[in-house]
């Protein structure tokens, strides 16, 4: 009998489990064509069965953290403890609510050089055995300044709790201001400013914060300046330090593998004895200027080939009512979701390669900005396609696909910002330091979906304007200037002439 087939003995090595062909009569192409035509009809008889699609997703089950356990020092430091025992971790993160706005107004980015040094040393131990202690137990230690507060966190394994609360007490109440690490950090400062300088980016970012914010205690640069980094002393810093650290102005938040009676516990043991300077700590204050038009300030930097844009205005601070509607607002025009600016600017105008914008809210002010960025020939074009699709949908409203999508990445967004004990310390203190309820977080996915077209389109009318807003354009001016009085009132400064410190964001002339 002649077989059709043969046997690969080659495909029984590769695998000694694989079923190997048997040999079979041959039998006439047309009769083996009949059952093969036969099951085809059948398939295309029979009904679509539910198996053919995919599974229905079941709607994502509502987020629930659970209810913090608030208790309050004697000394007034407040204390926040979330149990959370999947993982054998714990996160201490301790809040300052005094930031950068708090800056002597000669001297911004005091603030940000007095948290740089909280890690570099203490009263009882050098910036080596300081990093020497974290890096014995794993420990991951992050710290940072933001408007309205500063930050310090540690994670580690739960078995180093005790230690861990050590070295954040040690960190926060007796930093030690060496001066050689003064020094150390202020070289760092000094550099990073400098390369910061020449950055387009950065220059139209910062320029538009002082802008928007002028007369306020946010119109500065929270890492400061060169002129300011380079006169700051350790006085000044221990004088910072003395008025806006003490237990009064803080907030402890200690979230993981651990229970809130043994929490409070270790709180009482290693903070108890933190005192008060006395000092009393008066939010800083200040009224925003305003303007009877559009302000377009340009930065003329001579040898770029492309303008950064940036286009915005006063907002919401973040205990608005009108927070998330108008967070819907930022999601359409520049957000991940649906990005009207992208849409315009790159998908069908071709004109940059990214377009997005900022909602900035802080504790007593907020700003919405819109980011892009072009070559320089078509820098006038984009700024107009950017300013049109903003009073697009101040005059037209949004869609109801628009608001879905929206509302969508909101609610499905959220969870990925509890993740980590540190995620979660970070998103409770939100709350506590913006005046804000507990059970914020487990309805804000029913707050948003609540949200209706009317609700954004209001946020809109009332938080967007392009007749009073502020315009940024970094890049080489002088291919585009003749053109630039049909923006508004403009502004140059040469890029060599910037200067954050002063109130008009220039040098004097006669320096």
């Amino acid at each position: 009998m002649n077989c059709q087939y043969q046997c690969s003995p080659r495909l029984t090595r590769r695998n000694r489990f694989s079923l190997i062909p048997c040999p079979v009569a041959r039998i006439p192409a047309s009769a083996s064509l009949i059952p093969v035509l036969a099951l085809l009809l059948l398939a295309l008889a029979a009904p679509i069965c539910a198996r053919d699609y995919p599974p229905e997703v079941p709607l994502p089950k509502p987020m629930v953290i659970p209810t913090p356990v608030v208790h309050t020092l004697s000394n007034g430091l407040q204390v926040v403890v979330v149990e959370r025992h999947s993982l054998p971790l714990i996160t201490l993160r301790l809040v300052v609510k005094s930031g950068a706005e708090c800056d002597p107004v000669n001297l911004p980015g005091t603030a940000a050089l007095v948290n740089g040094l909280l890690t570099e040393g203490t009263e009882r131990r050098t910036a080596r055995q300081v990093a020497e202690a974290i890096d014995s137990i794993g420990g991951v230690v992050d710290n940072d300044v933001d408007w309205d507060s500063s930050y310090l966190s540690l994670s580690v394994l739960a078995d180093h709790t005790d230690l861990a609360f050590d070295l954040v007490s040690d960190m926060h109440i007796r930093t030690a201001f060496a001066p050689e690490e003064i020094e150390r950090q202020r070289k760092q400062t000094l550099s990073g400013l400098e390369v910061a300088q020449d950055d387009p980016a950065y220059v139209a970012d910062t320029a538009m914060q002082e802008l928007v914010f002028s007369g306020t205690p946010y119109g500065h640069p929270e890492d400061g300046t060169i002129e300011a980094a380079k006169r700051i002393t350790a006085r000044d810093l221990r004088d910072f330090h003395q008025r806006y650290y003490q237990p009064d102005n803080c907030i402890l938040a200690v979230v993981g593998d651990i229970t809130a009676k043994n929490a409070v516990k270790l709180v009482n043991k290693y903070f108890s004895s933190w005192q008060n300077s006395g000092e009393p700590v008066a939010a800083p204050s200040g009224v925003p200027a305003t303007a009877p038009n559009r302000r377009v300030l340009a930065i003329d930097k001579s040898d770029a080939v492309q303008t950064e844009i940036r286009i915005g205005n006063l907002g919401v601070p973040r205990d608005s009512p009108d927070y998330l509607a108008f967070s819907v607002v930022n999601q359409i025009l520049g957000g991940p979701s649906e990005n009207r600016l992208f849409k315009a600017l790159r998908t069908r105008q071709g004109l940059t390669y990214g377009a997005s914008s900022d909602l900035i809210c802080r504790r007593h002010l907020g700003a919405w900005v819109a980011k892009t960025f072009t070559r320089t020939p078509e820098t006038l074009k984009s700024a107009d396609v950017a300013l049109k699709q903003i009073q697009s949908l101040q005059t037209h409203g949004i869609t109801r696909e628009e608001l879905e999508t929206a509302k969508s990445y909101l609610v499905g967004h959220l969870p990925l910002e509890f993740e980590t004990s540190d995620n979660v310390a970070e998103k409770v203190l939100e709350l506590l330091e913006n005046g804000l309820p507990l059970d914020y977080w487990n309805h804000y996915a029913e707050k948003v979906q609540d949200l209706t077209a009317d609700n954004v389109n209001t946020a809109a009318m009332t938080y967007l304007d392009t007749d009073h807003d502020v315009m940024v354009l970094v890049g080489s001016i002088s291919d585009f200037k003749k053109d630039l009085k049909k923006l508004g009132h403009v502004r140059i400064i040469p890029l060599s002439d910037v200067d954050f410190g002063s109130p008009n964001l220039a040098l004097p002339a006669d320096r």
